[in-house]
């Protein structure tokens, strides 16, 4: 058996932590899927326009350890072992990941890629396949899920306007309203579900080039801080 991928992921999760547990949750996380030679070739793309929607198979690349039988899921609040075909951990015998997004657009100069939406992908996840998400045979309106009946409630996040400012400046070849993908990002809350707040605590992560950093007060959280990465760097 062989198989390669057929394009890479440019998104704007440069860290695995923070990235939403599903994808569709974060509307406004933007990524490019540029296909990779020789699959780059316009005529590979042609029609997928007319597809609101995209699977997407693809590795977890970055994963370190075993497979076990049986894994945690952070559901659950990581106390609770379930068979890991019973879950979507990234922990599996080949790795395989599969996402649902929001296409954009298709762009075939000067590269052909996909903008899409809603993606839970790593910056440089390797795809595998793209195939068009079809409503009625993949929407199955009476499927059920004991585990997981709904998305996790959210979380309130306050963003101070001068952290607001900075966001609203921010610019990228996706079209990313970085304001709303923070709140998204955030109002999931990023921390494992069994590690309980730190009020004291400053957690964390890189989104589009930035170091966000927030903190939980009193049930919610708190940005405190968005400064560039490359600033960082520099310092």
């Amino acid at each position: 058996m062989k198989i390669e991928p057929v394009a890479t992921t440019h998104s704007c999760f440069s860290d695995k932590f923070g990235i939403p547990r599903q994808p569709l949750l974060a509307d406004a996380s933007r990524a490019s899927i540029e296909l990779l030679p020789p699959y780059n070739d316009p005529d590979a793309v042609s029609g997928l326009e007319q597809h609101s929607h995209l699977w997407l198979t693809w590795l977890f690349h970055e994963v370190a350890g075993q497979w076990s039988p049986k894994v945690r899921p952070p559901r659950l609040g990581g106390n609770k072992k379930l068979g890991v075909f019973a879950t979507r951990s990234p922990f599996r015998p080949n790795n395989i990941g599969l996402s649902v997004v929001r296409l954009i657009e298709v762009r075939t100069a000067p590269r052909v890629e996909l903008i899409v939406a809603g993606a839970d992908l790593l910056d440089g996840t390797p795809v595998l396949d793209i195939k068009p998400y079809i409503p009625y045979a993949d929407a199955v309106v009476d499927a059920r899920s004991e585990l997981a009946e709904a998305a996790p409630p959210s979380i309130a996040v306050n963003i101070p306007e001068a952290i607001l400012t900075v966001a609203r400046d921010y610019r990228d070849d996706w079209g990313t309203d970085l304001p709303a993908l923070i709140h998204q990002v955030l109002a999931q809350d990023p921390k494992p579900a069994y590690q309980q707040p730190d009020p004291e605590r400053i957690y964390g992560m890189a989104l589009c080039g930035f170091n966000l950093q927030w903190r939980y007060i009193r049930g919610e959280i708190e940005v405190v801080d968005l400064r560039l990465l490359s600033e960082e760097v520099g310092k």
